[in-house]
């Protein structure tokens, strides 16, 4: 064969791989955009990590009602409670990759495989995805007596007294204890952590004095804070709540760059087709940003976010690398 024909055959070949990737790629479309037609043809099954009641059931319980409105099928909420929120979030992991199991999880989904010696699945690599729905801060509040009215007062204190303002925690890991580690951390202070089983006893171990402060839920701070039973010296998100609107956040307060909320958002299993998690995103975009689900979560002292998918994916990884550091330096376990 001359140099003509095997330069023929060469071209030959090359023009037929090429076609077989264009064919390849227009087949993949072709499934991905049929999939997104047809889906979803049966019932969603959402699981949330926790039993019933507390914030992630109630996050879940909403999102899975205006879910089913929206996309005309119905959401199921399946509570797997268990390890701090590891038993539900592997499940999920594990579960087919087709889009009718998800996960509504929050802050835990970060923070509980670095409380515990052998974690069960990977915040970062077994999930793809959805959307952070919302954010919920804390509010830095303190007993009457302390003598601190705000973040700077706070933290001159702290520094002058090492090992006399006290703290109290819903439990070892919880967001209100992780929020206080974080706190010390930032500010080079000594206080000294009060568990509590719970975020209800915490509340009246700081309503009865026995603790100085602690980092709580917007929700039940309020009515503690406007009976002035409770001094609110910060909250913890980076813009200041439009129900506590006249109390400024921790990083305004001269904390700079202090940020520590328990958050709200959707999740598949890694794997899950970009055509399906693209529609879920988009649904979970638009039932957030419904007027009446603002006004909603709002009273409650919840930020609605309503993020991409890639928005979701960065904060995933800087949550993961931010706790597993703090969490690591309080020696905070839940084993």
């Amino acid at each position: 064969m001359g140099w003509s024909g095997i330069a023929w055959t060469g071209i030959a070949h090359s023009l037929a791989g090429t076609a077989l990737r264009c064919s390849t790629a227009l087949l993949a479309l072709m499934w991905g955009t049929a999939i997104a037609q047809t889906y979803p043809m049966q019932p969603i099954r959402l699981v949330v990590p926790f039993p019933p009641g507390g914030g992630v059931d109630s996050m879940g319980r909403i999102a899975a009602q205006k879910l089913a409105e929206h996309l005309g099928r119905q959401v199921v909420v399946d509570n797997r409670g268990g390890a701090n929120g590891m038993i539900g979030s592997e499940l999920v992991a594990k579960a087919p990759k087709d889009g009718y199991t998800l996960l509504l999880n929050g802050a835990n989904l970060v923070t509980s495989p670095s409380l515990f010696k052998k974690a069960s699945y990977d915040a970062v690599k077994d999930f793809d995805p959805i959307s952070m729905l919302a954010t919920a801060p804390n509010v830095l509040v303190a007993h009457p007596a302390l003598q601190a009215s705000t973040v700077k007062q706070l933290i001159a204190v702290a520094r002058a007294r090492p090992g006399e303002v006290t703290y109290a925690g819903s439990g070892s890991g919880s967001t209100p204890h992780l929020a206080a580690e974080l706190f010390k951390y930032m500010t080079k202070t000594d206080m000294v952590h009060v568990p509590y089983r719970g975020t209800g006893p915490a509340i009246t171990g700081v309503l009865s004095g026995e603790a100085g402060i602690m980092f709580m839920p917007a929700l039940p701070a309020i009515p503690h804070v406007k009976s002035g039973r409770m001094k609110a010296l910060g909250v913890t998100s980076e813009q200041r709540l439009p129900v506590l609107a006249d109390i400024p956040t921790v990083a305004e307060s001269g904390l700079k760059g202090y940020e520590s909320s328990q958050w709200y958002g959707v999740l598949a299993p890694a794997g899950t087709s970009a055509e399906i998690l693209n529609l879920l995103n988009a649904a979970c975009v638009r039932i957030m940003q419904q007027p009446e689900m603002k006004q909603r979560l709002a009273e409650s002292g919840t930020l609605v976010i309503a993020s991409s998918r890639d928005q979701f994916g960065q904060s995933i990884r800087s949550e993961s690398e931010k706790w597993s550091r703090i969490i690591k330096l309080s020696g905070a376990t839940a084993d």
